[in-house]
């Protein structure tokens, strides 16, 4: 079995409470569905969001999750390059898998889709 980064990233439209909680809520759902992986599989979730996200911590959204509870998770600003993408929030799962680095679906949704059209999903 090996650890492999499974990375995903979304936009919201406001900096809101629920807008950034679901929209993090939905981007994970979307990575471990397409992935077929549990809360069990997982290592950790490292969580980025840009400077202008500042109503919520995504990783709580992740934390009301059923069976997420005990996943490390963590928070961090996204490095502020310009001109970059605006609201987004960015996902790094760590997952013990035993798939091959080809296998992995990583996950881009709304104007993230820009970030990576060669894998956007």
């Amino acid at each position: 079995m090996t650890v492999r980064g499974i990375r995903g990233a979304t936009t919201v439209a406001l900096d809101n409470e629920p807008e950034i909680l679901q929209a993090t809520s939905d981007l994970l759902l979307r990575i471990v569905e397409d992935n077929h992986v549990e809360p069990e599989d997982i290592c950790s979730v490292f969580v980025t969001t840009t400077e202008d996200l500042t109503a919520a911590f995504p990783a709580k959204a992740i934390r009301q999750m059923e069976g997420w509870e005990l996943v490390p998770l963590m928070c961090s600003l996204e490095i502020p390059v310009k001109p970059s993408l605006p609201k987004c929030i960015r996902l790094m799962v760590h997952v013990n898998t035993d798939k091959a680095q080809k296998e992995i679906r990583h996950v881009y949704l709304n104007e993230a889709r820009v970030l990576r059209p060669d894998i956007a999903g």
